[in-house]
């Protein structure tokens, strides 16, 4: 009995330092995850753990969050809330590979 407590204890205890790492930037988690034997993707949870920790914060007709991004031409950089009440902004996320 106290072997599988010890266990369940244990498993407990790395399922919230993998969450806790997942929610980490991403290159903290990449360079962690990397050393991750693959036996853990099958004994851990990992897609619900994901799905939690990557959650955020934002709702349907919310405002965005700020942040700035470099101009096509490199030369200057534009920060989102400079357009805020000024002109409608449409923001598109794709990949254009």
């Amino acid at each position: 009995m106290k072997i599988a407590a010890a266990l369940a204890a244990l498993y407990l205890a790395a399922l919230a330092g993998l969450y806790t790492l997942m929610c980490q930037p991403p290159e903290v988690f990449g360079s962690i995850m990397r050393y991750v034997p693959d036996l853990a993707f099958m004994v851990f949870p990992f897609r619900p753990l994901w799905l939690s920790a990557r959650a955020g914060s934002l709702k349907v007709g919310g405002p965005a969050p700020d942040f700035t991004l470099e101009t096509q031409d490199k030369k200057s950089r534009i920060q989102l809330s400079s357009f805020r009440g000024v002109k409608p902004v449409v923001l598109i996320f794709g990949s254009y590979t």
